[in-house]
């Protein structure tokens, strides 16, 4: 780094893994973490495409007529 490493007190404790962390799980960490918001940004999607209404139909074509409840419906 910018940095050479100076001294720093070994009692202080950081959930962020404290002063130059390099842990050995990052690898592992960083997919599940990825997967967790992946998990969760699926769930939101799905909940806000079965709610999603659209009171007066579109013009024309939007990318949000592919999912949303009330074009499926229409299409079938």
């Amino acid at each position: 780094g910018a940095v050479s490493r100076y001294p720093y007190p070994k009692d202080a404790w950081s959930p962020a893994g404290g002063w130059w962390s390099r842990p050995k799980t990052w690898k592992s960490n960083t997919i599940i973490a990825a997967i967790g918001m992946t998990v969760t940004l699926a769930a939101v999607w799905k909940v806000s495409a079965d709610k999603e209404v659209r009171y007066q139909q579109p013009i024309r074509w939007i990318p949000s007529m592919m999912w949303a409840k009330q074009f499926r419906d229409q299409q079938e």
